[in-house]
């Protein structure tokens, strides 16, 4: 018993967990209130939107791969869905429970849209390779949320650095050492957000980056 109750004051460090008020981990992002503090991998999904319209400004129809099991994924469709009307986008939506579906449900939508985004979605991520290949034979871009993503052959993105993210996250628990409480720490969101381009990946479906935007990029991956 008393080591239980040793135990419940530890501060608890968080990294990556999308939404950590939906998770039920913390009261709110600016001041937590519980013993958990650390960093948020939410994308800044209308800003990656607007980079896909700079990119494809005739883009109309976008789809969107994700596990609805997975509620950091709902949370990201949802903000999706609120910020596409503004850029001119409908979303279509295709759900899957495990990787191995994620093929299938690609070819699904294929001929519906002009591009597809994939969230930061573990079970689309396990399988990001299948999902480029299949729209690289059906000359569809894939717009992804994080490096890796563009490193699997998605043509671009406004994303996280994980590893740069982790650091972040190690200063918060340097705080916390320090003496800070936790409670009273901020969750922060990344602070070194890239624009990362593949651009043989848009040379494979005929895309043309414009220089502005190429002028912009934190990395180009040829």
């Amino acid at each position: 018993q008393s080591a239980a109750n040793a135990t419940k004051d530890i501060p608890i460090l968080i990294t990556a967990v999308t939404d950590p008020v939906e998770a039920d981990l913390v009261k709110s992002l600016e001041k937590p209130g519980t013993k958990v503090t650390g960093t948020t991998d939410m994308n800044p999904i209308k800003e990656q939107l607007e980079l896909l319209i700079q990119i494809l400004p005739d883009a109309k129809n976008l789809g969107i791969i994700y596990n609805t099991a997975e509620p950091n994924s709902r949370v990201q469709v949802d903000i999706a869905k609120e910020a596409a009307p503004d850029l001119g986008l409908n979303i279509i939506e295709a759900s899957v429970a495990t990787s191995a579906e994620v093929n299938q449900a690609v070819q699904t939508i294929a001929g519906k849209v002009d591009a597809i985004y994939v969230p930061t979605d573990n079970t689309v991520a396990s399988a990001i390779g299948a999902v480029v290949k299949v729209c690289n034979d059906e000359k569809i871009p894939v717009f992804g949320s994080e490096r890796a993503h563009v490193e699997a052959g998605a043509v671009a993105t406004l994303g996280i650095d994980y590893y740069l993210l982790g650091k972040q996250t190690g200063a918060i628990a340097a705080r916390v050492l320090e003496g800070e409480k936790p409670q009273d720490i901020p969750i922060e969101s990344s602070k070194d957000l890239k624009i990362i381009i593949n651009k043989k990946s848009a040379e494979i479906l005929g895309i043309e980056i414009p220089e502005d935007v190429l002028s912009k990029a934190d990395e180009i991956l040829e």
